[in-house]
């Protein structure tokens, strides 16, 4: 027997940086993660997740030239 097909996802980009963010903290509650296990799709998360750690990096190099 087939399995009816799922419907397409469709995670909006604030969304989808706020899931990032609050997993680069390590908080999250149960039923946003469901949520967001049902709406965001893998590649968003993947992308969004280099260019915040990205930005993290390069702002922690500047922080650190502006000290020194």
């Amino acid at each position: 027997m087939s399995e009816a097909p799922s419907a397409p996802r469709k995670g909006s980009l604030p969304r989808t940086i706020k899931a990032v963010l609050w997993s680069l903290l390590g908080i999250r509650k149960g039923s946003e993660y469901q949520r967001d296990l049902e709406s965001i799709t893998p590649i968003h998360i993947v992308i969004v997740g280099l260019v915040t750690i990205f930005v993290l990096v390069i702002g922690l190099m500047l922080l650190v030239n502006w000290i020194v």
